[in-house]
């Protein structure tokens, strides 16, 4: 962690924006979940240059959100996939978007659920309580043994 979250280790949106990175990461993870796997795949769509992307990949599988796999022995060729992490950060790229479409201009792709046809409104819920994060008060409790 920087010197600027070393005040908050614990803070899980400072060890969450670590894990992620950057703005390149977070949209190597939104191909990622389109199906995108392959180096060659990610530089065209994203026009990244090929230095940062294997640097952005490099660190998304450190992380555990991607992992290399083989696919062709000769040559020797590997993907991108998604990890169990990965697959668990898609809500906060929908959610990332959800915002952006409330808050960032009217003409925006939108969320449609490939079964119904139906567009998605992507939000956030507390799965205790059922409230609808945002609505109510929150705090961060420190864990046992640190003090405030």
């Amino acid at each position: 962690m920087n010197e600027k979250n070393n005040a908050a280790p614990s803070c899980p949106v400072a060890r969450g924006i670590e894990s992620v990175g950057d703005a390149w990461s977070m949209l190597i993870l939104r191909d990622a979940h389109a199906g995108v796997t392959r180096f060659e795949q990610f530089r065209k769509n994203l026009g990244i240059a090929p230095t940062m992307l294997t640097k952005r990949l490099a660190a998304l599988t450190e992380a555990n959100l991607l992992e290399r796999r083989v696919y062709s022995e000769r040559p020797t060729r590997e993907e991108y996939v998604l990890t169990a992490s990965g697959q668990d950060f898609l809500p906060v790229l929908m959610m990332i978007g959800a915002w952006a479409q409330r808050n960032c201009g009217e003409h925006l792709a939108r969320y449609i659920d490939d079964a119904t046809g139906q567009e998605i409104e992507p939000i956030g819920i507390d799965a205790v309580t059922g409230a609808k994060l945002g609505t109510r008060p929150i705090r961060m409790s420190q864990l046992p043994g640190e003090t405030a």
